[in-house]
């Protein structure tokens, strides 16, 4: 079953019992999720989180992310290893992305580490490339600024 999980949900699944002892960064999510910045999708399988895909309605930091209006920001798409390549992520993006359209959102953008990930995204109709970005907005430090990423990543995007 695909559907939105609370930010209690997260914290669980991220391996935290209590956000006072969480990371910087689950903090962060934690607290766009329960202000409404954010949605989190999940697959759940037999009472189990086996899927994750956060979506950040506006990110302050750098509005090619997220400007809260016309263009959103997708992060942290993950299925468990037993489970890929069943479509199972598949249709939890596609439904995150008719959610984000229905909300009168007419982009999305997400983040692409490696090749493998790019190819990944393209075959989902990630096929713009806005810019190379070296500091990651949703992965927090402990003064909760954006962390340096040193080897970069795409910020691609998908007409919605």
């Amino acid at each position: 079953m695909i559907r939105t999980a609370s930010a209690e949900e997260m914290l669980k699944l991220w391996g935290y019992d209590e956000i006072e002892h969480a990371s910087s960064t689950a903090r962060f999510f934690y607290e766009n999720l329960s202000s409404g910045n954010a949605l989190f999708w999940t697959i759940e399988h037999e009472g189990e989180l086996i899927g994750e895909l956060y979506v950040f309605f506006a990110i302050e930091e750098d509005k090619d992310f997220a400007d809260g209006i016309t263009t959103a920001y997708l992060c942290a798409f993950r299925v468990r290893k037993e489970y890929r390549g069943q479509g199972l992520g598949s249709q939890m993006m596609e439904t995150a992305l008719a959610d984000l359209k229905s909300r009168g959102f007419q982009r999305a953008t997400i983040g692409a580490d490696d090749e493998r990930n790019r190819k990944l995204y393209d075959r989902m109709g990630f096929d713009t490339m806005i810019k190379t970005c070296f500091d990651d907005p949703c992965a927090r430090n402990e003064d909760m600024e954006p962390e340096s990423c040193e080897k970069g990543f795409w910020l691609l995007a998908k007409d919605l």
